[in-house]
């Protein structure tokens, strides 16, 4: 018998209880999909939609400033540093949000109206201030700001959406805080530049401190739901497949063709970082911390490309000058005479570190659906409507 049928057999008292109540089920869930009215996000070119393009010279067009960065998606590069979209924008799309700004486009004619998100990421950003690396002979030749550089302009913009400490609580307790990928930049500027790894591994703990740091300050500020995502499988990227090639087997995973121990190194680093992660969640139970597992989302491509419509290749750069892994330092994507693929949906690697759009869309669907994150980050509106104590409506 249909629902209205016997809704008609009823007393009308009882009959218009149930209708309320099934009104007011059918309304929580249309908007459980909007659980947050904004995105912050720090971290360096995994999410940078903008900044470091604002920070170039105007003389002189980097080569990401080009076709074919953004030519899949947006029809014209934007500064990101792919050919659509990045794991943030397709993160900021599920929660019903427009595309996060780039916190330098306030000079933009979008204005400063950040309410519904900002994001301070840089390309080349580090975790550790720029003097930790001069101090051991490591040059970062993008740029100069670091994780602590973001939050100074985070905490620059906030009266620009909230007038005092109270409402600046009330807006972060509605805001999904992205805190990275950040930390990546910390060991490839020392890779490339030929410091042993040994002496990278040192780096580490710092860099995970640093992290630590940023979180336990916004969570203080009033931020209750972060994802903090892990560094990707180093040994898969063309750079160093490129930059480390060599005949030594041992070094090469039989399966995916990755450098083994560049990858165990990002395994390394990001062992750490979940222990402080553990850490930090005793410490601020009220907080949602959920580790965004990049590392293993990526991996499964690598594995097994063609399952997941990688047809052009898991390790082969789409744009680039050339060579095994058409990765050459001194070509890069954008400039002439680097070329680029007819279709770069079917390649994972886009310029020789970074992914293509499509990538980005699986790791983000694994992290949104799948099982690499923890928590699920598909439960995260209930947990922030539990540890803030209301639901999160628009």
């Amino acid at each position: 018998m249909a629902a209205s049928s016997s809704i008609q057999l009823l007393t009308p008292a009882l009959a218009i209880l149930i209708l309320t109540l099934l009104k007011l089920c059918t309304s929580t869930r249309a908007s459980a999909g909007i659980c947050y009215k904004s995105i912050i996000s720090f971290g360096d070119s995994i999410a940078d939609t903008g900044n470091l393009l604002r920070l170039c010279p105007s003389n002189h067009p980097p080569h990401f400033s080009l076709p074919p960065y953004g030519e899949s998606f947006f029809h014209r590069p934007t500064g990101r540093f792919s050919n659509g979209r990045l794991v943030i924008d397709f993160i900021a799309e599920s929660f019903g949000l427009p595309l996060i700004p780039p916190y330098l486009a306030g000079e933009d004619a979008r204005g400063r109206d950040f309410r519904q998100g900002v994001n301070f990421a840089v390309a080349g950003a580090t975790a550790l201030d720029s003097s930790f690396f001069r101090e051991r002979g490591v040059r970062n030749p993008l740029t100069n700001v670091s994780l602590g550089t973001q939050l100074r302009w985070f905490k620059d913009v906030m009266p620009s959406f909230c007038s005092n400490s109270s409402d600046c609580r009330e807006f972060l307790r509605t805001s999904l805080v992205l805190m990275g990928e950040i930390g990546g930049n910390d060991y490839n500027h020392a890779l490339v530049q030929g410091i042993k790894i040994d002496q990278i591994k040192s780096f580490v703990p710092a860099v995970v401190s640093e992290i630590s740091s940023a979180i336990e300050e916004v969570i203080k500020l009033g931020a209750v739901t972060l994802i903090v995502p892990g560094n990707f499988p180093i040994g898969c990227s063309a750079v160093y497949l490129t930059y480390f090639q060599g005949s030594n087997q041992q070094d090469y995973d039989k399966a995916t063709g990755c450098i083994n121990w560049l990858n165990d190194f990002s395994k390394y680093h990001n062992r750490l970082l979940q222990k402080e992660l553990n850490r930090i969640r005793k410490l601020h139970p009220h907080a949602t911390i959920i580790y965004a597992d990049y590392y293993n989302a990526a991996m499964r491509l690598y594995r097994s490309p063609n399952k997941y419509g990688f047809r052009g290749g898991a390790l082969k750069a789409c744009c680039g000058g050339g060579g095994p892994y058409n990765y050459n330092s001194s070509v890069e994507c954008g400039y002439p005479p680097a070329t680029s693929c007819d279709d770069p949906s079917l390649y994972v690697c886009w310029d020789g570190l970074h992914l293509t759009e499509a990538a980005y869309q699986s790791i983000a669907g694994g992290l949104l659906q799948g099982p690499f994150s923890t928590p699920p980050m598909n439960t995260i509106c209930a947990l922030a409507s539990t540890s803030s104590g209301l639901l999160l409506q628009d």
